[in-house]
C-alpha cells in the first residue's frame, strides 16, 4: 500500500479531552505520532502537528472493545484527501501479531457511539473487531435525519470518494459488509433512510452489485429509491480514471427505480392453475364462514359504538393469528400504553382480565412470566410505543418498518380516527381529506408488502332514533370521516349490542362489506365474559341476536 504516511506511532499519552470530562480511566487514550499529531480513539479528539485542537461536538460512550490505533492521512493510492478521511474517522494502522499494515474504518451505532472497527488488510481480507451487529451504515452518524438526498455505496472507499467530490457537505454512507449482505444492512437503517426524499444506490456496476441495488430499492417507499449507472465499475475507479464529473452526473441524473412488472397473460398459466391460498381460520365460526378466513394483503375494518368491543375482538383475532398460525404481529394501539396493550394479550392467553388490579395480583410472578414468554418469547410481537395522535407520514413510516424491517405479517391499527383528530383540531386538512390520504397510503403499503391490516374505525352519531349503544343496526354510511373507509377496505365488520337490553353482554356480528367473497349480513354473535375478560362466540341464537321476541321488537323500533 503506497498510501501510508511516513509518520509512525511513538507513544500513548493522556487525552486532554477525556481527562477534562473525567472519562480518562486508562490514562493513555491519546496516540502520539512522529510528525507531532495525536488522536484519541475513545472520544475523537484530534491534535494537528501544529498543535491545533479538534474535538467531536459531543462526547460519546466509551467503546466496549479496545480499538486499534490508526493515523488519519490522505489515501494517495485512492486519490482521497486527508480532510475526508478525518471527517469519516478512516485511517491506517497496524493489526494482528505481525503488526501488518491495514485500513481502519470506525463504525458507530445510531447514537454515534463507536461499536466496531472494520479492518481491511493489504491482501483485501476483511476483519471485524468490536460488535458489528450494533453498527449502522458507515458514516450514518455524521448526517442528520431527513433531507433531499442520501447516497449509498457498496464500500467505505467509494463512500469517501463521493463525499470528497461533494465537498463533504451532502449525506453519503456505505454498506458494512458489501453486496451480499446489503438487504440486511438497509433493513437495519430503513427508518432513517425513509426520512430522505431520495435514496440513491451507487453500488458497483458488476452483477452482484446491481442485483443487490435492485433488491434494496424494493425495500423503500415507491418512487424514493434510485439506482445510479456509473461510468466505471465503482465510484473510486471513476475518480482515478478522471471521470469525477461523469460520476456526479450519474448520481444527480439517477432515475427512480421501477421493477419490471408487465407480463404476458400466456406466462401466467402456472399461477392460474394453482388453487388460491386458503384464508387463516379465526375463532368465530360464523364470521369465519362468511369471510372464508382472513387473508394477507387485505384490509379489515372493525366498527361499533363506544364500549361495544371492537378493540377487544380485533385483539382476540390478532392473538389467534399470532399464536395459532405463527404470524408475526405488530400492534399500534394509539389510545393506550404498550404495557396496557400487552396485558390484553397476556389476559387472552391466561383467560383472565389482567387489566384489573385485583386479578393481576392473584398471579404469581412465575405464572405471569410464563404467559409473557409464550406471547413475546419468539420475538414475533411488536408494539408502537406512542400515545395519542401522530403525524400520518411518521405513523406510516413506523408501520412500514414493522412490516419490512421486522417481518410483521399482521398489523393492528387501533384506531384510525385518533390518527387524524389532532391534525384537524390544529387547523390542518379536514378530517375527510386526512383520512383519504391515510387510507390511500395504507392501501399502497398493503399492496406492496402483502401485510394483513386489522383496523378499528368509529361511527358517526346518528341524527335521530336510538343510538348504536342501544342496538341500532350499523350500515356502511355510518362510518365516521370519509367514504374512502368504505371504498379502500376489503372487509368491514360491525358489532351491534344493546347495552341496556336483556342481553347487555351479547353483541351481534354483521359483515357490511366483503369484497373478496361477497357474502354479507349477520355472522353470529359474541358474548363478553367479565370473569375472563374474553369476547367469545355466543349461542344466543342461530342469527346471533337474542330471542325471536327481541328481534321482532327491535324491527318495530327500527321503523320509527
Amino acid at each position: 500500500m503506497t498510501q501510508f504516511s511516513e509518520s509512525s506511532f511513538v507513544q500513548h499519552e493522556p487525552c486532554p479531552a477525556c481527562r477534562a470530562k473525567g472519562d480518562d480511566a486508562s490514562g493513555n487514550n491519546l496516540a502520539r505520532y512522529s510528525d507531532g499529531h495525536g488522536y484519541c480513539n475513545a472520544c475523537g479528539y484530534y491534535q494537528a502537528p501544529d498543535g491545533e485542537e479538534h474535538q467531536v461536538p459531543e462526547p460519546k460512550e466509551k467503546p466496549s472493545f479496545e480499538p486499534i490505533d490508526f493515523e488519519i492521512v490522505p489515501l494517495k493510492a485512492r486519490d482521497i484527501d486527508g480532510e475526508t478521511c478525518k471527517k469519516f474517522n478512516y485511517g491506517i494502522g497496524r493489526f494482528g501479531k505481525k503488526r501488518e499494515w491495514c485500513h481502519v474504518a470506525n463504525y458507530h451505532d445510531a447514537k454515534g457511539n463507536l461499536v466496531a472497527q472494520h479492518i481491511r488488510m493489504e491482501n483485501k481480507d476483511f476483519k471485524w473487531i468490536g460488535d458489528m451487529k450494533k453498527a449502522v451504515l458507515f458514516g450514518q452518524h455524521l448526517w442528520r435525519s431527513g433531507g433531499r438526498k442520501v447516497v449509498i455505496t457498496e464500500g467505505e472507499i467509494d463512500c469517501l470518494t463521493i463525499s470528497m467530490l461533494q465537498d463533504n457537505k451532502w449525506p453519503v454512507v456505505s454498506l458494512p459488509n458489501g453486496a451480499n449482505h446489503a438487504v440486511k444492512a438497509i433493513k437495519a437503517s430503513l427508518e432513517w433512510l425513509e426520512t430522505f426524499d431520495e435514496v440513491v444506490f451507487a453500488f458497483d456496476m458488476d452483477e452482484p452489485g446491481q442485483a443487490a441495488a435492485q433488491e434494496c430499492a424494493l425495500l423503500l417507499s415507491p418512487g424514493k429509491a434510485k439506482v445510479a449507472v456509473l461510468p466505471e465499475k465503482d465510484a473510486n475507479d471513476c475518480l482515478k480514471e478522471g471521470k469525477s464529473k461523469a460520476l456526479l452526473n450519474a448520481l444527480w441524473e439517477a432515475r427512480p427505480y421501477r421493477p419490471d412488472g408487465i407480463v404476458s397473460g400466456k406466462d401466467l398459466w402456472d399461477k392460474v392453475r394453482q388453487t388460491p391460498p386458503m384464508g387463516f381460520e379465526i375463532p368465530y365460526p360464523l364470521l369465519n364462514e362468511r369471510l372464508h378466513g382472513l387473508r394477507r394483503g387485505e384490509l379489515y375494518l372493525f366498527t361499533a359504538g363506544s364500549g361495544i368491543g371492537k378493540s377487544t375482538i380485533v385483539n382476540e383475532i390478532a392473538y389467534h393469528l399470532k399464536m395459532t398460525h405463527g404470524l408475526p404481529l405488530g400492534v399500534m394501539a394509539l389510545e393506550e400504553s404498550t404495557s396496557r396493550n400487552l396485558r390484553r394479550y397476556l389476559g387472552i392467553h391466561l383467560n383472565k382480565p389482567l387489566h384489573l388490579p385485583e386479578v393481576h395480583k392473584t398471579l404469581s410472578e412465575e405464572e405471569l412470566r410464563a404467559a409473557f414468554e409464550a406471547v413475546t418469547g419468539d420475538d414475533r410481537w411488536y408494539a408502537y410505543d406512542h400515545f395519542g395522535s401522530s403525524n400520518i407520514d411518521t405513523l406510516l413510516s413506523k408501520l412500514r418498518y414493522m412490516v419490512v424491517g421486522l417481518g410483521c405479517k399482521v398489523i393492528v391499527l387501533d384506531h384510525i380516527s385518533i390518527v387524524v383528530s389532532a391534525l384537524d383540531e390544529v387547523g390542518g386538512e379536514s378530517e375527510r381529506k386526512t383520512i383519504d390520504k391515510l387510507m390511500t397510503k395504507l392501501r399502497s403499503l398493503i399492496e406492496e408488502t402483502g401485510v394483513m391490516v386489522l383496523a378499528v374505525v368509529h361511527l358517526k352519531r346518528p341524527d335521530k332514533g336510538k343510538s348504536f349503544n342501544e342496538g341500532r343496526q350499523v350500515s356502511l354510511t355510518d362510518l365516521r370521516g370519509s367514504g374512502s373507509l368504505e371504498q379502500v377496505s376489503d372487509v368491514v365488520i360491525a358489532l351491534e349490542r344493546d347495552q341496556q337490553g336483556n342481553l347487555p353482554d351479547v353483541s351481534r356480528i354483521r359483515v357490511l362489506k366483503n369484497r373478496p367473497i361477497g357474502e354479507v349480513g349477520p355472522a353470529g354473535s359474541v358474548a363478553y365474559n367479565s370473569e375472563t375478560g374474553r369476547l367469545l362466540p355466543s349461542d344466543a341464537d342461530e342469527y346471533g341476536f337474542g330471542s325471536p321476541e327481541q328481534k321482532e321488537e327491535s324491527s318495530k323500533e327500527e321503523e320509527f
